[in-house]
Order: C-alpha cells, then sequence, then structure tokens
C-alpha cells in the first residue's frame, strides 16, 4: 500500500509533552467498527470490557538508554561531540546502537561517556547503526543509570530537555525487566486503583515482555509498505501465560492487547490455526491492512505519527477510513497524542 494513504495533519497543539496527572484521568476515546465514537477517561475501561476478559500488559522496562559523549581529538586534536541511543542489545557488552554525528566517527574509535562510562565504535552496520563495546566488569545497565539519560521520543525531546521528572513519567507501573529504549506507552495511564477496578469487575490480567527499540519512532522513508523494513525486538512469552489466553478465548472471551508492543508480540507467538504459543526470540512482524488478526480481539493504545508502521497497524485492526475519521475526531476534540496523551480503545 502507498505510504502516503496513511499521512494526517496534526496541529502541534495536540502533542503532549507531559503525561495527564493522575495517569489514569487521561482521556480514552471508544472506537467500535460502526457508530459514534464515545469520548470517555481511562478510569472508564472498567465499564467497557466484560467480565472473563483479558488485558495483557508488557512489563518491559525502559533503560537511561540516551547517551551524550565526545570523541577525544588525535594527537590532542579536536574532538568530536557523539550521541547515541542504545536500541537492542547484542550480548553482555555490546550494544546496537542510533548514532548522531556518525560521520565523525570511525571503527575502533572511543567515545567517553562522562561518569567513568566510556564505550568502542566496533562496526557500522548495514542499516546506519553502530556496535558500540562497553570495556569493563559492570553491567552495561548499571553504566547507563550513571551516565545516561531517559530517551524520550524526538517529537518530546525536540520541544523540551530531559529531566528527573521523567525518569518516573516515563516507566509504566508493570516495569520489571530492563530492555527497552522505548516505553510501552498505552500502559502509562495505569494506576493501582484502576487495577484494583479491573480486577473488582472479573477482568483478568497477563504479561508479556517486549524490549521495545528506539527503531519504533523510525520514519517509514519508503513510498510502498511492502518496502519498508522493521527493525527486530526481542520478546518472551511463557507457557502458562499462552494456556490461559487461549483458555479464555475458549471460553468466548476477548484478549485486549495494552499497547502494539504487546499486540505485537501476541500476534508474533499466534499461529495460523489461532492459538497463542510460547514464544522467545526476535519479532520484526510489520502489520499493515489485509493482515488477519490471530491472537488479539481488541486494542487500548495512545495515538499515533502521521504515516508510522503503528498507524498502519491500527489501521489494520480497525480499517483506514475508520482510523482516519477516529483521529479527525480526536484532533478535533483536543485529544492528547502521543507517548505522553490520550488513549483509544479499539473494538474492532
Amino acid at each position: 500500500m502507498r505510504v502516503d494513504l496513511f499521512d494526517f495533519e496534526l496541529p502541534q497543539e495536540n502533542i503532549a509533552l507531559r503525561p495527564a496527572r493522575p495517569r489514569d484521568s487521561a482521556r480514552l476515546l471508544g472506537v467500535g467498527p460502526e457508530g459514534p465514537f464515545r469520548d470517555l477517561t481511562v478510569l472508564d475501561l472498567p465499564s467497557l470490557l466484560n467480565p472473563g476478559d483479558v488485558l495483557v500488559f508488557n512489563d518491559t522496562r525502559v533503560i537511561p538508554a540516551q547517551l551524550e559523549g565526545e570523541r577525544p581529538g588525535a594527537n590532542g586534536g579536536e574532538g568530536a561531540r557523539i550521541g547515541a541511543t542504545l536500541h537492542k542489545r547484542i550480548d553482555l557488552r555490546r550494544w546496537q546502537a542510533f548514532v548522531r554525528n556518525a560521520k565523525r566517527l570511525r571503527e575502533g574509535d572511543e567515545i567517553r561517556f562522562g561518569a567513568g562510562v566510556n564505550a568502542f565504535a566496533e562496526s557500522r552496520l548495514g542499516d546506519g547503526s553502530w556496535t558500540l563495546f562497553f570495556p569493563g566488569e559492570e553491567p552495561v545497565e548499571v553504566l547507563l543509570e550513571r551516565a545516561g539519560q531517559m530517551p524520550l521520543p524526538p517529537y518530546i525531546a525536540g520541544k523540551r530537555p530531559t529531566d528527573a521528572q521523567d525518569r518516573e513519567d516515563y516507566q509504566t507501573m508493570f516495569a520489571a525487566k530492563d530492555g527497552a529504549v522505548a516505553a510501552p506507552t498505552a500502559a502509562l495511564h495505569f494506576t493501582p486503583r484502576l487495577m484494583e477496578a479491573i480486577a473488582a469487575r472479573g477482568i483478568c490480567t497477563e504479561t508479556l515482555t517486549l524490549h521495545v527499540g528506539a527503531g519504533t519512532f523510525l520514519p517509514v522513508k519508503a513510498d510502498d509498505t511492502q518496502d519498508h523494513q522493521m527493525h527486530a525486538e526481542w520478546g518472551t512469552l511463557d507457557a502458562a501465560s499462552a494456556d490461559r489466553l487461549n483458555a479464555a478465548r475458549a471460553a468466548g472471551h476477548r484478549v485486549i492487547a495494552v499497547g502494539t508492543t504487546s499486540l505485537r508480540l501476541l500476534e508474533s507467538a499466534a499461529g495460523e490455526d489461532r492459538v497463542i504459543r510460547p514464544f522467545e526470540g526476535d519479532t520484526s512482524i510489520f502489520i499493515t491492512p489485509g493482515y488477519t488478526f490471530r491472537a488479539i480481539d481488541g486494542l487500548m493504545t495512545n495515538f499515533h505519527l502521521p504515516k508510522s508502521t503503528l498507524f498502519m497497524l491500527v489501521s489494520a485492526l480497525m480499517g483506514l477510513d475508520r482510523m482516519q475519521a477516529a483521529y479527525a475526531h480526536a484532533i478535533a476534540q483536543g485529544y492528547r497524542f502521543y507517548s505522553y496523551g490520550d488513549s483509544s480503545l479499539l473494538l474492532p
């Protein structure tokens, strides 16, 4: 499909730079297959689901993967400022990274990030990213806590600096397993009181892990969706959770993914027979209109970028015309977009 079919105009004032407070006070747009849209709040979510339905959360934890440093100059000469965003672990000491000012970097160069943290540029990869090697004994995650910043999306970071509040704001209440460089933002809206209301309604919950990479923010540069290459992200779903999800669907209940990251891993774990199986490994699944969903019956998600792979995903779930109409309604009604913005519940 042509990528420009997924374009729309978004006023800058609709881009959220801070989350709603409290988190569960954010607005929620209810979107069904037809009929009027419903202007609600996240606290209304339990009343929109049925007892026995299952919400599936991503328990990945965002690491402070944004690094700013310097490549020292040779023989005391002028150095170069280098920015790096780690986006995928290769092994214990190596990470794949997008590098700013990469034209000033050569294989073997040292980058000093401050706080005693340095790395070596090992190799440039085919997509323009770099493999960075962090020497020493301390885990890389410990080094990042010392020298890194939260990797806010470019549409926020370009408008204001990252600060201490983002360390809390850009983390979900489910965050448990280090490895993401972007938050599974649909789950940012959940609070203990909302979870209590969900449990009281008889709605079930499951967790999986997908370590979200910075590739989620990369623009689609191809003119046609079939020419776009997705970045791989690592995830896992255990056998017990898969069994419970299959049992819920067999009993007539719905599986609702909280966020596109949960959805993408569930769909990666499901076969053509619509059975969800245990999963561990990389997924680069790219969901566009025409895709047949196998694992999920609905999606709670924030509002996405024009011409992004995530707007293509929601259009695959609900239909492109329906999502264009929903987004036009959201813009007209002043909904807040993107990572710190409002949410939607999509029930095809």
